[in-house]
């Protein structure tokens, strides 16, 4: 017999703000983009490996509907480094998805971030052929620190 795998009522928070405006597709997407070891080989099959303390660096992209109160949020997070960037709050906050096993049982899948930062100022686009996406913005967050649980 198979394993199942029943998800939803996922939940992204980042500093006590909870995201309720997101539009469809890919909402929330986290991704590592650093290993966490770095290994060469040389003469004769020697071999160093190395921690690499970056691979807990993450990138979160973000896409909300555009002009909402979420979105509005995130645009605040864009300028404020732009007035005295020392000072500037970081963000922390987590990625919680529920994942059931069609038995009634579930369990959380965690991602903890911390030291974040809006990466980039959001794109937009006006289509007048009837493409939803020009309702929606992407938001690029990089956290200096991420990690996973299973609870």
């Amino acid at each position: 017999m198979g394993t199942f795998v029943v998800t939803s009522n996922d939940t992204l928070t980042l500093n006590g703000h909870v995201f309720i405006d997101q539009p469809f597709g890919d909402v929330t997407k986290i991704t590592f983009p650093n290993a966490l070891i770095n290994m060469k080989t040389g003469k004769n099959g020697n071999s160093v490996l190395a921690g690499n303390a970056s691979g807990f660096n993450a990138d979160l992209e973000l896409k909300v509907l555009r002009g909402s109160p979420d979105d509005q949020f995130m645009q605040g997070l864009v300028i404020t480094p732009q007035g005295n960037f020392p000072a500037t709050e970081l963000l922390a906050g987590t990625f919680s998805k529920q994942l059931g096993d069609g038995k009634g049982n579930f369990k959380f899948d965690v991602y903890n971030l911390a030291g974040g930062f809006v990466s980039k100022v959001p794109d937009g686009k006006e289509n007048v052929d009837g493409d939803t996406e020009q309702g929606t913005v992407s938001y690029m967050v990089k956290f200096a620190n991420a990690g996973r649980a299973i609870q």
